[in-house]
């Protein structure tokens, strides 16, 4: 029988890798989900439409918005794909966790805890960056609107911080095997 208390954790951390690569493919690979949309231009985690995959980036468009702090600000949201990679480790380790042994169940909970603290840092950094772009846009006359993938990183952090708490909780799991055969 697998021990229920690690299940909870690994529905959280599989939902919140799930939300992060959504936010992780976002412009210019696909405009669907972006974190903020200006003129015909959608901003995401590798650039924005049209432009090249890339780790950091200026914006194309004009005004003030293309200063040095806002440009390294773009190169932090790479921590999208690498708390995707730390989630997808916690589910791995969770269904080892599930399947049988406590440090599985233990190591689920530390990578949560990891992906839960790049999510926030990243989500923290990309509200403020795109707010900055915003409202310079809108002081410029340029209509710019927050994207879905805010909200999104949003829905995975809140799911991480779940998970870890449910996966630390799992740890204290019955983990022993009966021994119906004595």
């Amino acid at each position: 029988m697998a021990p229920s208390t690690a299940i909870p954790g690994l529905f959280f951390c599989f939902a919140a890798m799930v939300l992060l690569i959504f936010v992780s493919v976002s412009p210019p690979t696909w405009d669907r989900v972006s974190f903020l949309n200006a003129n015909q231009y959608s901003f995401g985690v590798f650039g924005y439409t049209g432009s090249k995959v890339q780790v950091g980036y200026y914006f194309p468009l004009p005004g003030d918005i293309n200063t040095t702090i806002l440009h390294n600000l773009t190169f932090v949201l790479i921590l999208y794909p690498i708390a995707a990679g730390l989630s997808g480790l916690a589910v791995l380790f969770g269904l080892c966790g599930v399947g049988y042994h406590r440090a599985g169940t233990v190591f689920m909970s530390f990578l949560a805890g990891l992906a839960t603290l790049c999510t926030f840092i990243a989500w923290i950094i990309s509200m403020s960056l795109f707010g900055v772009v915003r409202d310079r846009l809108r002081s410029n006359g340029i209509g710019a609107n927050w994207g879905n993938a805010n909200w999104i990183a949003l829905g995975a952090l809140v799911a991480l911080v779940l998970g870890f708490c449910t996966a630390s909780c799992g740890v204290f799991g019955h983990y022993r095997r009966s021994r119906t055969g004595r």
